[in-house]
């Protein structure tokens, strides 16, 4: 049955991720070994088809392979490293919207909330998951099939999920006055205005938490701090528009929100292991003998 998944998987990707016509659905396909890839996380639940992945984040790793599924619940800038190839998943994008109604139908009423955020989850895809997670990706083979059938087969998997050792995580997520929704609110906030000087009482405000709750809660959810997690996407843009070139380090690090180029460099180095240039025309020449046949 992984199988399955996995060859529908293949024959809908155009080589690493792509987003399909399937509301929702994402598949990822990779043949190579690639680079370690920094990437910003939204709410998913990843079905791994093939190969393993390790997600870092912060303090805090997740490695999931064939046969497994990786929940993810808010907004989250990661590093995954693709540690087996080839690498096969299906990714659905979580609606809390979708979720919350259809908790309403099954329970008749709000779901209750756990006692603590948990921002991910590792689980083993049962039978009937995996059969209907297939299904949804087979539904790309009949574009036809997609409009009338999408949306009722995202609701079994869902379903399916709430079944699994992932539905207290689910559960979580759908409920908007949770700990983790106010985790999810704040990272969401700290997403949109990265750029700009933030203090931890104005992201405690913002998750309407007292900055003690605040940071216990975002460091369970995130494996880091707000503005640990303010540092990585600050420093995971840089690092898009340096290798983009046409432009210096300088520049970048005032676009990004450092006021001051040295320390810019200086976390940057830390965070990656060489000077900004070097880093970026390291990766470039990286893609350039990828891309070279």
């Amino acid at each position: 049955m992984v199988d399955r998944l996995a060859a529908a998987i293949a024959r809908h990707s155009d080589g690493r991720w792509s987003d399909t016509a399937v509301p929702r659905l994402t598949v990822v396909a990779l043949d190579e070994p690639v680079a370690p890839a920094d990437l910003l996380y939204e709410p998913m639940v990843c079905f791994i088809a093939g190969g393993s992945k390790r997600t870092v984040a912060g303090d805090r790793s997740w490695v999931a392979g064939r046969g497994e599924m990786f929940l993810n619940s808010l907004a989250l800038p990661v590093t995954c490293v693709f540690e087996q190839v080839p690498y096969r998943s299906a990714v659905l994008r979580l609606d809390s919207r979708v979720l919350a109604d259809l908790l309403l139908e099954l329970d008749g009423s709000s779901p209750r909330p756990q006692p603590h955020p948990a921002g991910q989850g590792i689980a083993l895809m049962t039978p009937e998951l995996l059969d209907a997670v297939t299904r949804w990706v087979r539904l790309l083979d009949a574009p036809e099939d997609i409009r009338p059938l999408a949306a009722r087969t995202e609701s079994e998997i869902l379903y399916r999920l709430l079944g699994s050792p992932l539905g207290p995580h689910l559960r979580q997520f759908a409920l908007a006055d949770s700990g983790t929704a106010r985790v999810r609110e704040a990272a969401g906030w700290i997403s949109a205005h990265y750029t700009e000087p933030l203090t931890v009482e104005e992201i405690a405000a913002v998750a309407h938490m007292s900055t003690a709750t605040l940071h216990r809660h975002f460091k369970a959810a995130t494996g880091m701090s707000p503005l640990r997690f303010q540092r990585h996407l600050r420093l995971q843009e840089a690092r898009r528009r340096l290798v983009a070139g046409g432009t210096t380090a300088a520049l970048v690090a005032e676009a990004v929100g450092y006021a001051s180029p040295t320390q810019f460099s200086r976390e940057y180095r830390r965070a990656y292991g060489l000077p900004p240039a070097q880093d970026a025309a390291h990766l470039r020449g990286r893609m350039e003998s990828a891309a070279t046949p």
